[in-house]
């Protein structure tokens, strides 16, 4: 149970701070990826992203 959690945690800062380059195709502003602005920054929680790339890398390493 702690894996999957700590996988979770760094597959969200991952995607945070790849978040400028992957919104230039279409992730983190996915229905469900939250953006809140906290003591004058933004900060990005790619949840929606998160699952979708961690489906897609799923089926991609079923498939190698």
């Amino acid at each position: 149970m702690i894996k999957w959690v700590l996988v979770l945690v760094v597959a969200i800062v991952v995607l945070s701070l790849a978040a400028p380059w992957l919104s230039r195709y279409g992730l983190g502003r996915l229905p469900g990826d939250l953006t809140v602005k906290f003591r004058g920054r933004l900060v990005s929680i790619p949840i929606t992203s998160t699952i979708l790339l961690s489906l897609l890398l799923t089926l991609l390493g079923r498939l190698i």
